[in-house]
């Protein structure tokens, strides 16, 4: 595990290295390095940000909410099951998805693992098909999916008694897991302040922000399983200082297994 300095390091843990360096030498045996990692972090930790720090330095990222967004629009599937699911009071005049009130069915009204269970295996069905087209183009690439929820898909899955599918094994679909994280009262006011000025609003941002909150893992939990920890508390340059030394340690790993590969092709170990 990650010691209190290392996670504010962001240093990535020795064992998950390892893991991580055995699985690109098998991949490497392909003449390919590829490197697929999750950013992940609750409400407010500060994904987007990061996103767009490590696309800056030269990865490619897709947003999860992005392309979940996109499949619940009309004429997809997923559209297409909410609605039978949900009925057509979750349906705008102009046919699109009214999501304020879809949210409140899902987050008050008690039927998130409803929404869940029609959204989350589309998008990560999504993911993958972007991430091939991605590897398609560039063997060396690093994909990254940002993605609130990577920790919390699978563990609702084990719950439901899924032990295997694309839920349940979502974890596993990435080599690298990088943490974002902050304390509670430090994400609700990052998320209330997206809101504006207006009390009512602020007030209901945050009645809503715990609320998510209290449905997403503790910090705590997802550290354990994370290869990269960045505790994001202080300001925007140090945040961008982390992260260039976690994309650092990625090319290094990446580096590494070529290096190798070039010397002996076809037989790393």
């Amino acid at each position: 595990m990650l010691n209190k300095e290392q996670a504010k390091n962001g240093v990535c843990q020795s064992d998950h290295v390892a893991a991580v360096l055995n699985l690109l030498r098998t991949v490497a045996k392909l003449n390919m390095i590829m490197l697929r990692v999750g950013l992940t972090g609750g409400l407010g930790s500060g994904k987007s940000t990061v996103a767009g720090f490590l696309r800056d330095l030269g990865a490619y990222v897709v947003e999860a909410d992005q392309l979940g967004r996109e499949l619940m629009r009309p004429g997809h599937a997923v559209y297409e099951k909410i609605v039978q699911q949900f009925g057509n009071e979750v349906v705008c005049p102009d046919g699109e998805l009214n999501r304020a009130r879809l949210a409140e069915l899902a987050f008050t009204g008690g039927r998130l693992n409803e929404l869940n269970a029609i959204v989350h295996p589309a998008v990560i069905s999504a993911q993958q098909h972007w991430m091939d087209e991605v590897f398609a183009r560039d063997t060396g690439a690093i994909a990254v999916v940002e993605s609130a929820l990577i920790f919390e898909v699978e563990r609702d899955a084990r719950e439901r008694g899924e032990s295997e599918g694309v839920l349940a094994d979502w974890r596993r679909r990435f080599d690298c897991i990088v943490l974002l994280t902050a304390p509670d009262e430090t994400k609700i006011e990052r998320f209330v302040n997206r809101v504006g000025s207006d009390p009512a609003k602020r007030d209901a941002a945050v009645a809503d922000a715990r609320l998510r909150l209290s449905r997403q893992m503790r910090d705590a939990e997802k550290a354990a399983r994370a290869d990269f920890v960045i505790e994001n508390t202080l300001d925007r340059e140090h945040l961008r200082r982390e992260v260039g030394a976690i994309w650092k340690q990625l090319r290094a790993l990446e580096e590494q297994c070529r290096a190798q590969h070039r010397q002996t092709p076809g037989s790393l170990k």
